[in-house]
């Protein structure tokens, strides 16, 4: 998973004409460290979806433009657009976090 490092390559992969989540974590979320090892099987379960990493508060102005309130959060973008998001003060499971990318994929077939 691509840890984001500007805005602009934030920007550039939402853009892409295929699904790209982006994972809103901070280093001091316990909750983001427990999704940490089972990401990678989700991600390769998943190839057809780019999944990126943002810190909430190194990108704190993309946390705030797209309402992140709860860490981690999961927003999927299509071509720039907000399509679907998995956003709540829960531990997320891994097959909590499936069935969303799932859904992801077929609300951007959809789009």
């Amino acid at each position: 998973m691509e840890k984001i490092q500007s805005v602009e390559r934030f920007s550039a992969l939402i853009a892409e004409s295929h699904p790209t989540i982006a994972v809103f974590k901070t280093s001091w979320c316990s909750d983001c460290h427990f999704i940490d090892p089972f990401m990678p099987e989700v991600e390769q379960k998943f190839n057809e979806v780019t999944f990126i990493e943002v810190d909430a508060e190194a990108f704190e102005e993309i946390a705030q433009k797209y309402n992140i309130l709860g860490i981690p959060s999961f927003v999927a973008f299509k071509g720039g657009k907000e399509t679907i998001r998995f956003v709540n003060k829960l531990r997320k499971t891994q097959p909590e976090i499936e069935q969303f990318v799932e859904r992801a994929v077929a609300v951007s077939e959809a789009v």
